[in-house]
């Protein structure tokens, strides 16, 4: 998901069976109530799933994980997305008639990451377990535990990944550093700053992007996570610097975007572009070579986590903990490439056909 489209995910053009479907949970959910002591339908305790919206491929991937462990678990399965990203009044009524129905706990991925706290309050007030799903809360302690890959990590890898190629392949890199927006969100951040790392450059403060002073690095430029934005930006730095051979990026849309200006310069072939997301039109890209290096999100295996979080804390009041080591609970990141380099842990993209999302 960018995901703020944060975690770097950009809404996917709406299948209308889809949209139809999802539309109509949100209405049942809204509307549906139970007089049931435990808030659900025919004795089932209730959980909830709010996601950012009901388009993007990775919220629908989301939602098929949660469906699949709340069947599981015997639990009743309220879902909610806002309109668009952003849309915080949206998240809040949904926690509002989660409460009303007397919800044992939710999931959230929240559109508005502090204005969406005080209704989060109001719901641990009344005794709700609430897990943020891939983006955080601020604060992050707003919840009672987040479930969500480790950008820093998964920008780790495939900085890890181009630089055993670029010294296997004898390159000196310049590097195009292709973002998400101006406002330098935990997700972008952490991604741009793991791959410089993972690459070997000194990143100065990790908070902070923008700061190296590395001469390989050509340019930063932002793409809000979509693909003419990319493409946007890597015509912006190809115009600064000709010679740019690698190019990071904050996630799959933008890497497409970043191909397209390549081609369009004839240097497509000379440039190896590295992504974080995991969808299958990523992955299709690692196949065909335009994306050398992915790192695979898992957002199925987060909301089932999640829901099985809550459904522990209804049968005897246990909360989830944190990885060691960790403010939250990593779900987890692979490496893809059909370029293996040694010392750098991946599956193919054979592998990741099998398990990617959209």
């Amino acid at each position: 998901m960018l995901p703020s489209f944060s975690f770097g995910r950009v809404p996917a053009r709406p299948a209308l069976a889809i949209g139809a479907a999802m539309t109509l949970a949100l209405s049942l959910a809204a509307c549906g109530g139970s007089n049931s002591s435990d808030g659900g339908s025919g004795g089932k305790t209730t959980v909830g799933l709010i996601t950012k919206t009901d388009t993007n491929p990775f919220f629908v991937k989301m939602k098929e994980g949660a469906q699949a462990a709340a069947a599981d678990q015997g639990l009743e399965l309220q879902t909610f997305a806002g309109k668009q990203d952003g849309d915080n009044e949206a998240q809040v009524q949904a926690i509002e008639n989660l409460i009303s129905a007397g919800a044992k706990g939710f999931l959230i991925t929240p559109n508005d990451s502090k204005a969406i706290v005080p209704s989060i309050d109001k719901a641990r007030q009344a005794g709700m377990l609430v897990i943020a799903l891939d983006t955080p809360t601020d604060p992050a302690t707003a919840v009672d535990a987040t479930f969500a890959t480790d950008n820093y990590h998964a920008g780790l890898l495939i900085g890890q990944w181009a630089k055993a190629k670029f010294a296997k392949d004898g390159k000196t890199a310049k590097i195009a550093m292709l973002d998400l927006n101006p406002n330098q969100v935990s997700v972008d951040v952490q991604r741009d700053q793991g791959f410089l790392e993972g690459f070997g450059v000194d990143v100065k403060d990790k908070t902070k992007i923008g700061d190296e002073a590395d001469p390989r690095i050509a340019g930063h430029d932002v793409t809000n996570g979509a693909e003419d934005g990319g493409r946007t930006a890597m015509e912006n730095l190809l115009q600064k610097d000709p010679s740019i051979n690698l190019v990071y990026t904050i996630n799959e849309p933008a890497a497409a975007g970043a191909y397209l200006a390549l081609k369009a310069a004839g240097k497509e072939k000379d440039v190896t572009i590295v992504s974080v997301d995991g969808g299958c039109p990523g992955v299709d890209n690692v196949t065909k070579g335009v994306i050398g290096a992915t790192s695979m999100q898992f957002p199925l295996k987060m909301a089932q986590m999640g829901v099985d979080a809550i459904a522990a804390y209804a049968k005897d009041g246990t909360k989830p903990q944190a990885t060691a080591g960790k403010d939250f609970v990593d779900t987890g990141v692979q490496l893809i490439t059909d370029a293996p380099q040694t010392g750098v842990d991946a599956k193919d993209s054979a592998w990741g056909k099998q398990n990617c999302w959209g």
